[in-house]
């Protein structure tokens, strides 16, 4: 199992829609750019604390 260390911590505002923003130096340090697909996990831990974990996907070939 893997564990991460935290490089960020911080808070979004859910906007219209359900949006958020990812702030700007986390989507600098990841290379996240407009039209980026990013996948989402929602995990639960044994006391049923949830949470959401995201990264961007793989970029599909180009045929």
């Amino acid at each position: 199992m893997a564990i991460f260390r935290t490089l960020y911590y911080g808070q979004v505002t859910v906007g219209v829609g359900g949006r958020i923003t990812i702030p700007q130096e986390i989507r600098d340090d990841l290379g996240i750019t407009e039209g980026d697909i990013l996948t989402v996990r929602v995990e639960e831990a044994p006391n049923h604390v949830r949470q959401m974990v995201m990264w961007r996907a793989q970029p599909q070939a180009e045929e």
